[in-house]
């Protein structure tokens, strides 16, 4: 097996993870640990998913059925990311007005999903991972 398949993953989420940790750091003009998680620019998951299926392009081709399964999971990704998790996040904040008075109730997160200049960012990221990594193993 190629081992860029391994790596590139895991290369990319250590990647825009800390990237994402210094942009919400200096949005909020101090350490953001407690932003660290679902949301933010650029998202993780975006990246993920988009390196993966540009390096199954830069090698496979986009003729390959490999690459078609890649670029599927990536849209559904993105959907999630964009929808289904803003959507969780609304009724969060919603939870948590309602539960405000509540000595019991710890607040849930609010800020769960991705807008789209978040999953851009997440996207070029990932593609340029993609490249990289492709460009630095070569084809094994």
């Amino acid at each position: 097996m190629d081992i860029a398949y391994l790596v590139t993953p895991l290369l990319t989420w250590i990647t825009v993870g800390p990237i994402k940790f210094l942009i919400n750091s200096a949005k909020a003009r101090q350490w953001a640990f407690n932003l660290v998680g679902n949301g933010g620019f650029p998202s993780n998951h975006s990246a993920v998913v988009s390196s993966m299926a540009t390096l199954i392009a830069l090698r496979e081709g986009i003729a390959h059925p490999a690459f078609g399964v890649a670029v599927t999971l990536c849209f559904i990704v993105v959907i999630d990311a964009n929808s289904l998790r803003q959507h969780v996040g609304k009724q969060a904040a919603a939870i948590n007005r309602l539960a405000k008075g509540d000595a019991g109730h710890h607040g849930l997160r609010e800020r769960m999903g991705h807008t789209l200049i978040e999953i851009g960012g997440g996207l070029c990221t990932g593609v340029a991972m993609g490249f990289i990594v492709n460009a630095v193993f070569g084809r094994g």
